[in-house]
């Protein structure tokens, strides 16, 4: 099977997900509810950003209003996908609720929330 190039290409944004550069990061900003009904929207950016080798992927859900375990399979599997690329995946959140739903689901020492997005001004 041969690679498809056009596969790191991040889609286009959408109502939930959109990605961006931030000096060496790929940064996804999640945005609104992510449940069943979306997770897929927010997968193909994820899917995209951790596409290439060693890639450095920080995902920004500080813009979050509701966020499910259908999130959490979406982040669990672009982290592990990262990790076998050599590269990392990150969550920067500042809102509790978040904070409570990793610890909840055990997850809290896998992604540990950042407070913002490295590099970027306070």
């Amino acid at each position: 099977m041969t690679a498809d190039p056009f596969r790191c290409v991040p889609p286009p944004a959408n109502a939930h997900a959109r990605t961006r550069r931030c000096g060496p990061f790929t940064v996804v900003e999640v945005v609104g509810e992510i449940d069943l009904a979306t997770a897929a929207l927010l997968a193909e950016h994820l899917d995209a950003a951790t596409a290439r080798p060693e890639c450095d992927v920080v995902v920004d859900l500080r813009r979050v209003d509701f966020f499910d375990c259908s999130g959490l399979r979406v982040l669990c599997r672009a982290e592990t996908r990262a990790g076998g690329h050599g590269g990392r995946l990150r969550v920067v959140s500042d809102a509790p609720r978040i904070r409570r739903l990793l610890h909840g689901a055990g997850l809290l020492g896998r992604f540990a929330p950042l407070s913002r997005v490295p590099g970027e001004n306070e």
